[in-house]
């Protein structure tokens, strides 16, 4: 779901490079099960590489200024791994990348047009007036929902085990993103069906 979601958020700043972007979600979509097994064969301090690899490389597909923050924000934790030889700051990173995902979204809702408008925008380009204070509402929608997923991935990263950690960072995350977009799906649904009853 982070690939979907990153993909959607980006395409309309890079068109061209969809299938980098697609790619390098999927590896972060991979991060926490890539570092829980590494945890059991390597030293954490080795696996802070696989953490700036994920960062720099992201920032690389999308070449936007705030996933260049969340890699020097990765780097910063990388270097806190190496020094330390300590897999907590390595564990933090899914809560960066709710933080960025929580920047992107905010940003768009002091500024507009919101991210959900531009989605959506590109899927319907002649997007009526009415979905502007729709997509307002799902864009704030999705602000919670990142603080709500950085809040219980920091908890999971300073309280629970590695098994606990990977199991909400690596599934349970993703089936309430997965929720999230079905549930929006469906009152999507609703509203458009109100409006065309409304207009007839």
């Amino acid at each position: 779901m982070w690939s979907t979601l990153c993909t959607h958020c980006c395409i309309y700043l890079h068109p061209n490079s969809q299938m980098r972007i697609a790619f390098f979600g999927l590896l972060t979509l991979a991060y926490p099960l890539l570092v829980f097994f590494g945890l059991s064969h390597f030293e954490p301090r080795w696996l802070a590489i696989l953490l700036v690899i994920v960062a720099i490389a992201r920032a690389y597909a999308t070449r936007d200024l705030a996933w260049l923050a969340a890699a020097i924000g990765a780097a910063i934790l990388a270097l806190a791994g190496v020094i330390t030889n300590n897999a907590l700051p390595l564990k933090l990173y899914p809560v960066l990348v709710s933080l960025v995902f929580l920047c992107v979204f905010a940003f768009s809702l002091r500024f507009p047009p919101t991210v959900i408008e531009r989605i959506a925008r590109l899927q319907e380009p002649n997007f009526p007036e009415s979905g502007v204070t729709y997509t307002r509402r799902v864009t704030q929608v999705w602000c919670g929902f990142f603080i709500l997923n950085a809040c219980i991935s920091i908890v999971t990263a300073v309280s629970a085990s590695n098994a606990i950690w990977v199991l909400y960072n690596g599934f349970v995350s993703y089936l309430l993103m997965g929720a999230l977009f079905v549930g929006e799906w469906l009152v999507r649904r609703r509203v458009r069906a109100r409006i065309a009853h409304s207009q007839t």
